[in-house]
């Protein structure tokens, strides 16, 4: 199974692939796709196009998207799920099953504490995908996706389970 795992951001959305065989797991790709100016509707796009080539090229048989957390700021938040969108309609659009993951959950599967910072999961990620050099954090937090889906989600016949963070 090859899983996209995605990290949605507005400037800078990671995305990271992974082949699952068995339980060994393997790099194919890692990345992010970025977006300029201050038009939101150009920069929504802007990240649909880039999403969705990497679909095209890496083809994908599942996906997987961190869930959106609520901060301080409403319209920052309000902005991150518009991209959130974007993360899910791309995979979707393209047939995939997509995959929903908090981030404490993602932390937990992969570094095994659910209050990680970037650095831990950075680590960790090139340890448990050996060869994967991380384009940033963002790809490094998207290959984490990635991982936590192929460990407790896709369509295998496993139901989805819900790590406690």
């Amino acid at each position: 199974m090859r899983v996209l795992g995605i990290d949605p951001g507005l400037q800078t959305m990671g995305w990271g692939v992974i082949d699952q065989h068995g339980s060994r797991l393997l790099h194919v790709a890692n990345g992010i796709c970025t977006t300029k100016g201050s038009d939101l509707s150009a920069r929504l796009l802007s990240l649909f196009e880039q999403l969705s080539e990497v679909v095209r090229i890496h083809a994908p048989d599942e996906a997987a998207v961190e869930k959106t957390f609520v901060n301080k700021d409403g319209s920052g938040t309000l902005k991150l799920g518009q991209a959130r969108g974007i993360a899910m309609l791309v995979p979707a659009r393209a047939g995939l099953p997509v995959g929903e993951y908090s981030p404490n959950s993602v932390k937990k599967t992969v570094v095994g504490v659910g209050h990680a910072d970037k650095r831990q999961v950075m680590h960790m990620v090139k340890l448990q995908l050996p060869g994967a050099a991380p384009a940033s954090p963002d790809a490094a937090d998207a290959l984490a996706i990635a991982i936590c889906h192929a460990r407790y989600g896709g369509s295998r016949g496993m139901t989805l389970r819900e790590v406690r963070a």
